[in-house]
């Protein structure tokens, strides 16, 4: 049986608006948003799950066509619809190669317009049940804002889309950049959740003073400034998911209270004395190594097992280079779209340089550079020139020149091999300045690996 469809419908036009809506709300399985503000729908967009959206191509301002860009680029898996009159099917044309399901032509009749609605529910419906039943495919809509085909990448898409449908808790881990809530808001738009809100806390952006209300909301006169009863995020999210992000952040008065909304389901408002039933989903994450956060007595040990029934790890971006290239092309994508000056590439330089930073910054940083070198570099191949200039830094070393002396008398192999080795190593650190880390970058060994080297052969003071 089909669950209930939400189509959003979008005209400047007040009349059409109220046709649309009053011929889609005769169907008791359609739930129907309407909007004569395009800017507003697309916020809309952003706050709610709909299976179809209907945009009038021509609108002042925010036309149909960004509705659709919108669409493409952040809901990949709603479809939509174009209506147009009959002297811009052209610009439809154009709206269904960018990825537009379709294009209705104005005046329309009731029994056309809602072949079309059902034509288009009817494609998501079997795109819906393909999914379900070949787990794993068809899913690169789904992760379109989530790249990487990485063992680490597609391991966690598998562990997404096993745990999306549930409501188990789940504590994602990883660096800041890495990208922990894209993974979330993934986890929420694959379950049976997607159509009730998705509410994000940060606990670490919020005082302290201010985040248990935040949350769980206040009554009137709960404290100095409380003039009326403000409903807290918990209540917001109702049937949905709230996200905790930097959950480690939280006090530990506030992790009781978190603890018991986890065990009984229930918040109270700050100032209040009544128990207030919650059913959303829990999805937590931070940064912070949290076993260790439990040791040193800073987070509680039985909300951290409540938390981390199902963990989910994202590595750095030094741990996933393959995912370099893809993420480059999506981001170039993303965001020179509609520019007139764009970037075609990178040279095969520039791209060994991407390829040997380290990325302490993860895929934010990455995402950044990208964003510069848009507004600055003015050939359409970026260069390692037109790198910022600490990718210039470590520069390779020289060829290794094959004319070596022979052998002379007394001299071994293994000598000759030890004694080529340490001039590497010396030419590196020359290289480096000294710095021990940009120099096993320019040998292609680890850090410890290259002490130990110099340890052993006695080149030179290893404290340094």
């Amino acid at each position: 049986m089909r669950r209930t469809a939400k189509i959003l419908i979008v005209d400047d036009d007040e009349d059409i608006l109220e046709f649309m809506a009053d011929m889609l709300s005769r169907n008791s399985q359609y739930q129907v948003t309407k909007d004569s503000d395009s800017k507003r729908a697309i916020k809309s967009l952003t706050t709610d799950a709909f299976d179809l959206v209907i945009t009038d191509l021509n609108m002042p301002d925010v036309g149909g066509m960004d509705i659709l860009d919108h669409v493409i680029n952040y809901v990949p898996d709603t479809l939509c619809m174009i209506l147009t009159g009959y002297g811009t099917i052209s610009n439809a044309v154009i709206a269904l190669k960018k990825g537009a399901f379709n294009y209705i032509t104005k005046p329309v009749t009731p029994t056309d317009f809602m072949k079309h609605v059902e034509d288009a529910l009817r494609v998501k419906w079997l795109k819906m049940q393909d999914n379900d039943e070949k787990p794993g495919h068809g899913a690169s809509s789904v992760y379109a804002n989530f790249i990487g085909t990485s063992p680490a990448i597609k391991k966690i898409h598998r562990l997404i889309e096993k745990v999306a449908d549930s409501d188990t808790t789940v504590l994602v881990t990883g660096a800041s950049g890495t990208g922990k809530e894209l993974i979330v808001r993934t986890i929420h738009r694959l379950s049976s959740r997607r159509n009730q809100p998705f509410i994000a806390v940060n606990c670490g952006a919020i005082p302290e003073a201010l985040l248990e209300s935040e949350i769980f909301g206040h009554e009137k006169g709960a404290f100095t400034g409380a003039h009326k009863r403000r409903v807290g995020r918990f209540e917001m999210a109702r049937e949905g998911t709230i996200f905790l992000d930097e959950v480690a952040e939280m006090s530990p008065a506030l992790q009781v209270k978190l603890l018991r909304v986890l065990q009984e389901k229930v918040i109270e408002r700050v100032g209040g004395t009544s128990s207030i039933e919650v059913n959303a989903r829990i999805i937590a994450a931070t940064n912070k190594e949290l076993a260790i956060a439990v040791k040193d007595g800073s987070f509680r040990e039985d909300l951290f097992y409540r938390l981390n029934v199902i963990p989910i790890h994202v590595p750095d971006l030094i741990h996933r280079k393959s995912d370099i290239p893809l993420l480059i092309d999506f981001f170039l994508d993303k965001f020179q779209r509609g520019k007139k000056r764009e970037i075609h590439g990178f040279s095969s330089q520039a791209m060994d340089a991407l390829l040997s930073h380290d990325w302490p910054g993860n895929v934010r940083e990455l995402e950044n550079m990208i964003k510069r070198m848009i507004i600055l570099c003015e050939n359409p191949i970026v260069t390692l020139e037109d790198l910022p200039e600490y990718f210039q830094e470590i520069s390779p070393l020289p060829p290794i020149s094959t004319e070596q002396p022979l052998l002379h008398k007394g001299i071994t192999l293994a000598d000759a091999v030890k004694d080529y080795e340490n001039s590497l190593i010396l030419s590196a650190l020359e290289k480096s300045d000294g710095v021990k880390a940009k120099a096993a970058r320019l040998l292609n060994i680890k850090r410890t690996t290259l002490v130990e080297k110099i340890k052993k052969n006695k080149m030179l003071d290893t404290e340094s």
